[in-house]
Order: C-alpha cells, then structure tokens, then sequence
C-alpha cells in the first residue's frame, strides 16, 4: 500500500514538473531575465540577486530593493516598501495552505511549500489542486512551484550576464510580463461569477484610484474591488 501511495506521488509530482515547464516557466524564465538585467545594471553582484530569487521569490518586492537601494533609501523605508509590497502574499498563503495540509504531515513541509506560494505558484495551485487527491497534493504543488524556483534562479543568472544586450525599455518590460501572465490565469476561468466581477470592479476602479490615490491606488483598488465583488456575488447567490 505504501509502494502504491509513493507511486502516486511520484506521479504527480512528475506531471507537476511538466506542467511547470510550458508557458509558466517561460514567463517567469523572461520575466527574471529582467530582473537579472536590472540586478547588474544597478551595480549589485550575481550573489545579491540570487539570494533575493532564492529567499524572497517575489518580482515586485525584489525589483522595489533593488530599485529603492540604488538610490541609496534607508533600510526602514526600503524594508516598509518590501513588506508592504509582499503582503499580497499572506492572503495568498492562507487560501492555499489549507489545500495542503496533509494529515499526519510534518509541518516543516507545510511551511518549506508557503514559501514557494507566489503569483504563479498561487494562480495555478488554486486551479489544479482541488482536482488532485488529498495526499498527492504537497508532492504536485511541490515539483510545480520547486520547478518554476529553480527556472528563476536560472533566469537570474542569465540575465545578469546578458545585461546590456537588450535595450532598457526591453528589460523593463521583461520584469511586467509576470502579472499580464497572471491576468491571463485568470482569464481562463472565469467561469466563477465572482472572479468576473472582481475582474470587472478592478478594471474600473483602478485608474480611477491611481488618479486620486496615486501612491495607495492599487492597494485601495484591490481591498475595494475584491469585497465588492464578494459582496455582490453573495447578495446574487441569496436571492436564487
């Protein structure tokens, strides 16, 4: 029975690995090519940015460091920036981490896997993994997000040494493909009235908060938007 469950798993995580190495890796492969550009040309070393790739894991996070310690910010404001930057991440964590935990699992592997929960790893993991068997899940989401961290850190490296043969408009773009990439994840299922609504307030609201927020506009944007849209979606759902 134990041969059988690691049979299993080893084929999830095998299928995860081959579902990672299409059109995400890609992305996020262009995506820190970007990143490993504007790591060079703002003067800090391959280490620095592999370290950044390998502990934070996160684009606009690591581009606001890089960015905000070029300019020689102080830590306190480069560090608020960062954090504020990532919390979209803790709400991404505790919508997929229950989907997980597995019983009788140690918790240092439930921890080991919030931390690969990114944009992509989030998007996609949220599809796949209520279609997968409970105790398959950590071994799927573990070759996928594992995967997509070792291409960025490959990513990184490449870009660093490429630095300079691309033009800066170039690279610059290269580091947004990431969420035109995650809008598109979305786009594919949008099947969830919710998810269209939530869609559509945003598309509205935000330009219209950047006018009048225009350092709290996306933040503002997605608090208003999301509870909107799950407001909406509940009141719809009562009067069936």
């Amino acid at each position: 029975m134990a041969d059988r469950g690691e049979t299993r798993r080893g084929a999830a995580w095998r299928s995860a690995v081959r579902e990672a190495l299409g059109m995400p890796a890609l992305v996020l492969f262009a995506s820190y090519i970007g990143f490993g550009s504007l790591v060079s040309e703002s003067g800090f070393g391959l280490l620095e940015g592999l370290v950044s790739t390998a502990t934070s894991w996160a684009l606009p996070g690591q581009v606001a460091l890089v960015e905000m310690s070029a300019v020689g910010a102080s830590v306190v404001a480069i560090t608020l920036a960062v954090a504020l930057t990532n919390a979209r991440l803790m709400p991404m964590s505790v919508t997929l981490v229950p989907l997980l935990k597995r019983h009788r699992a140690p918790a240092w592997q439930t921890y080991a896997l919030a931390h690969v929960i990114a944009v992509t790893s989030w998007a996609n993991g949220l599809r796949r993994l209520p279609q997968i068997a409970e105790e398959d899940r950590m071994a799927w989401f573990f070759g996928y997000a594992g995967t997509l961290w070792l291409v960025t850190m490959l990513a990184t490296a490449v870009g660093f040494f490429a630095a300079g043969l691309l033009p800066a408009p170039v690279t610059l773009g290269l580091v947004f493909l990431n969420p035109l990439y995650f809008l598109l994840l979305f786009a594919q299922d949008l099947r969830q009235r919710a998810k269209v609504l939530a869609l559509a307030f945003g598309a509205v609201a935000g330009p219209l908060m950047h006018l009048v927020l225009p350092g709290y506009g996306l933040l503002v944007t997605g608090l208003a938007a999301g509870t909107a849209a799950f407001a909406v979606d509940l009141l719809l759902e009562r009067r069936r």
